[in-house]
Order: C-alpha cells, then structure tokens, then sequence
C-alpha cells in the first residue's frame, strides 16, 4: 500500500478519484493499492513557551530572551483524532512508501513533514508536485514522483522562518508588553507592514496642501494648460488677455509609443487588481483563488511567477483557443494570440503563472459563487490580454500661442488598439471605468489658426500621497528593501505571496490597522507601536534580507543554523538595550482613546467595554467576557458586535448558573444566554471560567 498524504479533504478526493481510491473509510479513503488522508492545515506546530518551562506562563523580563535549546512540537487542539488517523495508517505494517501531497510550497512542505516526524515514521517518502488538480496533471505527477529527500532544503527552510517567527514574535511581544504594561503583539513580517502603513499615514496627515492656478484654453477638440501661478490675479490677467482670441498650434513633438501586454498573474497581482477592480482583500481574493485551484478550474495560486514554462506553450495554445470561442463576458474581435511572449522557463521556480484550466470548458461559469466567478474572469482576461498584441500610439507634446503666452497640450492618437480592446471591455463589464488617458484630438494641425477660444481659471491644490489600500501595499510589501540591496541580488520583499494576505488581517484583527473604506489606516496604538519599537524590529528592509536568506537556504545556498544565530543575537542585544520606560511613555497608549460602555455586566455591574477580540468586564478579577468570533452565532448567521451586546446586557439574556463537569467534578460558572425566540437566541456556552 502507497499512502498519500494530502493538506485538505478536497484535494485527498480529487486525487483519490484519479487514483482509483473510492472506498470511505473514517479519516481516508481506499483502493486500487493507495491510502489518501488528510490534514486540516497544521496538525502540528511549535510549542508554546510555557510548554518549555511553567514559569513561562506569566510574562517576566528577567526570563527573557527565551530561546529553546531544543525546539519541541505538540500536536494542536482540535486536531487530535485526524493525526491518530494519519499516524495509525503511517504505521501500518502493509503501507510502504508515504506519499507527500500537501500544496506544492514552503507552507505543504512544513504541514507534512512536522505530522511525519511527530509520528515517528520512518517510511520512504515521495513528493507529488503539480500545479494544477486537472485529471491530467495529477496523473502525470503521479508518473514523475521525486524522492522527499528533493526538498530538503524547502522543508529546512520553511522550520527555519517558522522558529525565526516564533523567537521575533514570543520575545519581542513579550518584551515590549511588559515595558509598556500593555498586550503587544510584533512580528517579524507583521510589524515592518504596519510600519509602512504607518509612515504613509505621517506623510498624508503631515501633508501642508499648497494652492496653485492654471489657466485653461478651450476651443473645439483642443485643450490647452498654461503654467502654473502662484496669484489668483495673475491667472485672470492671463484668461482675460486669452478670451475670445485666436490661437495656434506652433510645435509638436511627435513619438510612436508601444505598451506591451501584461504579463500573466502571480498571486500578488491577482490580488492587487481584484481590490482595485472589485473591491476585494488579499485574503478573499485568495480564498476564493483556492477555491477555484480546488474545483479543478485554475492552476496553483499561490505562486510567485509571472511567466509559464517553455514546455507549456501547447497548453497554452489550446487555452488561447478555448477562451476565444468561450467567453460569455467578453465578445473578442481580431484576437490574434502570441503565446511565445509568457513562455520563460528561467523565471518559473517552484510554480508558474495562474492560468485557467481546459476544465471551464464544462463548467457553467455563471453557476459559480460571485467572488469566485469573479475572480476567475479576471484570470481569463489577464490570459487574453498577456497572449494579445502590444497597445501602440502616437503621442503629441504640443505648444499652443495665444496672444504671444505659451500653453501645453498632450494628445494621442490609437494606431493599434491591441490588449486594451480586452481590459476596456473587461472593465466596462465589471461597471468600471479605465484609469483615465490621455487627450485625444482627431488632427493636429501645425500653424493653423484655432478660435475664437474659450478661456477660465481652475484652482488647484497640490496632493498628499495617498493611503495605502491593500493594491498597493500589497505592492510595497513586494517591493521592501530593494532599493537597499544590490542590483544583482534577488529581490523578494517582505512576506510571500501566499502570507500576504494572513499578515494585512492579523493587523487588522490586532487593532493595529482599521480599514476605512478601501484605504488601510493605524489606529492609536499602532502609530504608537512603532514610535516605541527599534528599526531591528519594524525595518522593512531587514524583513526583506531576512526573506532573501530563507529563500536561499530553500535552495541550499544557506545555512539556516547561521540564520537563526543572526535572530539570536539581534534579539539579545534589544533586550538588554530596553530594561525600563517611564510612566509617562506607557501612557501612549491611552492618549486619545474613549471607551464606550456598551451596558452593565451581568456579573459584577460594572461596565462592560469592547476589545479586540471580545467584549468584557472592566474589572479584571471578573472574567466576564463575551467573543466576537462565536460560533455559534456564526452559524445562526449572527454576528457578535457591539449592537447584539448592548441589546443582550439591556435585555438581561445573560445569567450565570453552575455547572459541574462531568470529567473532573469541578464546578464552572457558565455565561449564558437564555432562550430568546424574538432573536433566535438558544441557551448556550460562552465563557467558563473555572471557579
């Protein structure tokens, strides 16, 4: 028996299928000599500081730093019974190989192999790698499984930047939480984020608008701009001299200018122009990308390449065919593709670009949940656009004289409309509108008189630089540090395509970062996180040479015990740097902030505030607390926020009763809350602090 090994149930059935596995059995799936089980995500992770020594529990600055001379592993709660699963059928005596088939990456990698070895297994090990869960893919990766030995230097490199996240974050949170007597969470990739969105934020708020005039020239398809002027008066000297004359158009600096096709998707472009053409997070454009991967429809999605492998270029030949014939949202006219220009086997590493699968031709697109159909149509369009002809265009640089004062003018004229055909009818099915172009006159006509003109003043002011939204900090986190390293190094960033995403909702989630519309700004506490943290901590350029390094040590061209002795000693010399802050520096984190009582508690009277993470009792000793993220509530299709508080404290649906547990005989006192049919409430659990 070959026992394959998968990250999800969903991908265990559509491998098991091809495989001829199709007997259910409790955890995993058998047949035609295979075995195919799961995990859910991690089944095993690092342990936590007070699974090394008790004293851990309680944050103290004299045990810092705390730094495991042995790393140890625990299975995580909630997942028990399917590693029991996993690890019974490893140690089958009739199972002789394991197969790994978690996600083809840093992340599949790191899930398979922490359940291998806390299961003791001591089995052969081969790794299925594809790109794509098409019928075709899967078989054919089946046919050319690689020794698990192959990927090492993945594995060594994905426990490495886990153990690095787990030094920066344990020892780092716990350092500054105790200076500043607040629960401070920083990380190695989360807060150098946060620091970006951070500075953008100074500079927009710190921005002094100046005003400014301009004097515009209207007159039939010409529009023409003067200079800009400081004086109000100086502009309506130039508009009244300017109005009603003749003007002229006395040179024109003409140059053919040709803008290649896009290339194809990675995930961070992806997830770029989802949130500025639709308005999604990085994180649903990913969940719904996964999706689609699953359901056969896309290939792997959490790549890094832009480009498809030179053995692709039937594949996408074929593709280009299909999509011609079968786009419902678009109707494509002179579409002549060149797939030769996505073809670079150089630039493809573990992955290639996103492309859509042969398998949308069965499937009704239309059928499809919103964002995923959305999603997948813009996979479709990118293709399209990538494989189609480059935009060319004639741009003029003009200069128009009326009454002896210069004005300037750009215009353009379309000679090849090419890719852009495709993206303005994408965007028009999407109701939106193309980011906006240039001028367009029919004819420039050089020393003809043009008249008798329209002239006006506008008003402008300078511009701040914007917030970030998750487009373009997305961009910034891909782009950190790179002007920093040198022209011939590899530049990833910081984070990775795939992690992205997770890091802009834990700032969120933390109360570091709070969306405002699509723009992403810091609260207090973040602007005041980083004002307290030191550059070894929040520097986007060191994050960006810390990821170098693990993609280095991916490759075997590092060591990853010498990186993790850098993190080491960075984080010994902070700690003893940062001994003590006054009273009046821990303060900070107060300044401006009013919380709002959202009624009494039910327990002790006193008001109940909302947190982060839970609404509870301002007096600690109380323990009262209510989750945000309730499941039960979740799965009435109710959400747990202010508003359901403040109605449930109002109403006095809360009590407390006792209740003994079974297991041990001690007795709990139980929030709870009881029957309410006009809310649909039911008695349930909240909270059992152990009395």
């Amino acid at each position: 028996m070959r026992l394959v090994i998968t990250e999800k149930p969903s991908v265990a059935m559509a491998l098991a299928s091809v495989i001829g596995a199709r007997s259910r059995r409790d955890g995993f799936v058998e047949g035609n000599g295979y075995l195919v089980s799961w995990c859910v995500g991690h089944l095993v992770g690092l342990c936590d500081a007070a699974d090394y020594d008790e004293r851990y529990r309680k944050w103290n600055y004299d045990d810092l730093p705390i730094i495991p001379e042995k790393w140890k592993k625990k299975i995580l709660e909630g997942t028990k019974k399917q590693f029991g699963i996993l690890q019974t059928l490893m140690n089958r005596n009739d199972v002789t190989e394991v197969i790994c088939g978690t996600d083809a990456g840093r992340e599949g990698e790191l899930i398979f192999r922490l359940v291998y070895e806390q299961a003791g297994c001591r089995k052969p090990v081969k790794r299925l790698w594809i790109s794509s869960m098409e019928e075709k893919a899967i078989r054919e990766g089946f046919q050319n499984l690689k020794d698990g030995s192959c990927y090492d230097d993945l594995y060594r490199s994905a426990l490495c930047r886990a153990q690095a996240d787990w030094l920066v974050g344990i020892n780092g949170s716990r350092l500054f939480s105790v200076l500043y007597n607040k629960n401070l969470k920083v990380g190695r990739v989360q807060t150098p984020t946060l620091a970006m969105i951070v500075e953008r934020n100074q500079k927009v708020t710190g921005f002094k608008k100046e005003q400014y005039f301009e004097a515009h020239l209207f007159c039939r398809d010409l529009e023409a701009v003067s200079d800009r002027m400081n004086s109000l008066e100086e502009a309506e000297q130039l508009v009244k001299q300017c109005q009603g004359k003749r003007c002229q158009i006395i040179r024109d600096e003409e140059q053919t200018k040709t803008v290649q096709p896009p290339k194809l998707y990675d995930l961070t472009t992806l997830q770029r122009d989802a949130n500025r053409i639709l308005g999604y997070t990085a994180q649903e454009t990913l969940d719904a990308a996964q999706s689609l991967y699953e359901e056969k429809l896309i290939t792997y999605p959490r790549t890094d390449s832009q480009y498809l492998s030179d053995d692709m270029e039937q594949t996408a030949e074929e593709l280009a065919e299909l999509l011609d014939g079968d786009m419902d949202f678009l109707e494509l006219e002179d579409y002549e593709p060149a797939v030769d220009r996505t073809l670079n086997s150089s630039k493809v590493s573990d992955h290639h670009a996103i492309i859509p699968t042969s398998q949308i031709r069965a499937t009704d697109q239309k059928a499809l949940k919103t964002k995923e159909r959305n999603i997948l149509y813009l996979i479709e369009s990118r293709f399209l656009m990538a494989t189609s002809r480059a935009y060319i265009y004639e741009s003029h640089k003009c200069e128009v004289q009326c009454e002896g004062i210069l004005f300037h003018m750009l215009s353009h004229r379309i000679r090849q409309e090419g890719f852009k055909a495709i993206e303005r009818k994408m965007y028009l099915f999407f109701g939106k509108k193309l980011p906006e172009e240039i001028h367009q006159m029919a004819e420039i006509r050089l020393l003809e008189d043009y008249g008798p003109c329209r002239a006006e003043v506008q008003e402008k002011w300078t511009q701040p630089p914007r917030q970030f939204t998750e487009d373009t900090l997305l961009q910034a986190m891909e782009r950190a540090g790179n002007e920093d390293l040198a022209e011939d190094t590899e530049k990833k960033g910081i984070g990775t395509p795939a992690t992205r995403a997770g890091i802009i909702e834990k700032l969120i989630s933390s109360g570091f970062v709070s969306r405002d519309k699509k723009n992403l700004v810091p609260t207090n506490d973040g602007n005041v996180l980083i004002t307290i943290l030191p550059d070894e901590i929040k520097s986007p350029a060191m994050t960006a040479q810390w990821e170098m390094q693990l993609n280095q040590i991916a490759r075997g061209e590092a060591d990853a015990g010498g990186f993790l002795q850098g993190i080491i000693r960075m984080l010994k010399e902070l700690i003893s740097r940062y001994s003590g802050v006054s009273e009046k520096q821990k303060e900070q984190f107060s300044h401006g902030t009013k919380k709002e009582s959202l009624g009494s508690c039910p327990r002790c009277g006193r008001p109940v505030y909302e947190g982060q993470k839970n609404f509870y009792c301002s007096d600690r000793k109380c323990q009262f607390a209510l989750w945000k993220n309730d499941r039960f509530f979740e799965s009435q299709g109710k959400k747990m926020d202010a508003g359901t508080v403040k109605r449930l404290l109002a109403k006095g649906k809360i009590h407390y009763k006792d209740l003994r547990s079974q297991k041990t005989g001690r007795t709990y006192e139980a929030t709870v809350v009881m029957a309410d049919s006009g809310e649909g409430y039911v008695k349930f659990n909240l909270e059992f602090p152990q009395r």
